[in-house]
């Protein structure tokens, strides 16, 4: 079985994250070919497909949001991602245990009293008649429910009703407060019950392979992907990475060598690159994670150089200039520095042109 350095992993998983170089595809090919975009909030993604295509206008993933061909749902480990809307269909029925059980590990005491059916019935009448924002539905749900924790009605909503949040003119494709609304009518696509998790983990396979068990899990939130990859064996590539673990992976998926060239990208806070996996250090070396994991699980800006993420980075804005901050983990050679500085330039026209000055820094680590 072959050995995969850890920059062959790098390489492999960067090139299909389209992150090698920009790619001259459609937002909705993007959008599938990522695997989804992680969404908890709305500007990430744009800036994730800034990085990734070439060329790309804020409005070419505004009007995919608005055409209904790409959808902001809860998905993958019960987060909210961008993703097609035939993969939202087809994602969303394996994914199901995952989101049942993220609701009952999350309302134990307060699911007292909660009967689903009868909650997704309300809900399902509710949203018939017109989108809603969820603190709505909480109260209108509350009021048809009184004796149920109100929280509880709304998770188990959210869990387990197949919604999509409904995009608007508004910068970045939603309003602070969005409304939500049901899946089937939006996308015009069924999504079924059919919850075998086979063809879930081949799309991960080639968004992020190659991959191990836990790897898997870790991105999908699935129970048994040991089992699943066995069963998947005969159309996978088995690899070990240098600590010995067995890797899976699409036979003809690019991998290529740990010497291709790897130019700096600018991802955003919450970039899938950093949550796919359970083993990171493809990525990131474990001691410089907890400079981009906060406390409270946010997961900063970052940039990349040689492939790897160096710092962290964050934009101040005034209401006349626009300052991009760079902040590495260590010293950044000229060279480097100088490809950095250009990039963040272009990235910080992209995100703040309308300001009257432009600055990017690079900080002392």
């Amino acid at each position: 079985m072959k050995t995969l350095t850890t920059r062959e992993l790098n390489r492999a998983t960067l090139a299909r994250q389209l992150l090698l170089e920009r790619a001259e595809i459609s937002v909705p090919e993007a959008v599938g070919r990522l695997g989804g975009l992680q969404a908890q909030e709305p500007k990430p993604p744009f800036i994730g497909l800034w990085s990734r295509l070439a060329p790309f206008a804020e409005d070419d993933l505004g009007r995919a949001l608005l055409e209904r061909a790409v959808v902001r749902a809860t998905l993958m480990r019960g987060t909210l991602h961008l993703a097609t809307a035939a993969d939202y269909a087809a994602f969303r029925p394996p994914l199901q245990p995952v989101l049942s059980r993220a609701m009952t590990g999350a309302l134990r005491e307060r699911a007292a009293g909660l009967e689903p059916p009868a909650v997704l019935a309300a809900a399902r009448t509710l949203l018939e008649e017109r989108p809603r924002t969820f603190d709505e539905l909480r109260t209108l749900l509350q009021e048809a429910f009184p004796d149920v924790n109100h929280r509880a009605l709304g998770y188990a909503v959210r869990m387990l009703l197949p919604l999509v949040m409904v995009p608007t003119e508004d910068r970045w494709g939603f309003p602070r407060v969005a409304e939500f609304t049901l899946a089937e009518p939006w996308i015009g696509l069924p999504v079924g019950d059919d919850e075998a998790p086979e063809e879930l983990v081949l799309r991960y396979l080639a968004a992020f392979g190659p991959a191990s068990v836990a790897d898997v899990q870790t991105w999908s939130g699935l129970q048994g992907a040991g089992a699943v990859l066995d069963g998947l064996r005969p159309r996978l590539a088995a690899f070990e990475d240098e600590s010995g673990r067995e890797l899976y992976d699409l036979p003809e998926a690019p991998r290529p060598a740990g010497s291709v060239p790897a130019p700096p990208r600018f991802l955003p806070e919450f970039d899938n690159l950093l949550l796919a996996h359970s083993d990171r250090t493809r990525v990131i070396a474990d001691e410089h994670r907890p400079a981009v994991v906060t406390k409270n699980l946010r997961v900063r800006a970052t940039f990349l150089l040689d492939g790897f993420v160096r710092g962290t980075w964050a934009v101040k804005r005034s209401r006349r200039s626009a300052t991009l901050t760079i902040t590495p983990f260590a010293p950044v050679p000229a060279r480097a520095a100088a490809a950095l500085r250009a990039e963040g330039a272009s990235l910080l026209r992209f995100t703040d042109g309308d300001a009257s000055a432009l600055e990017v820094t690079l900080a002392e680590p």
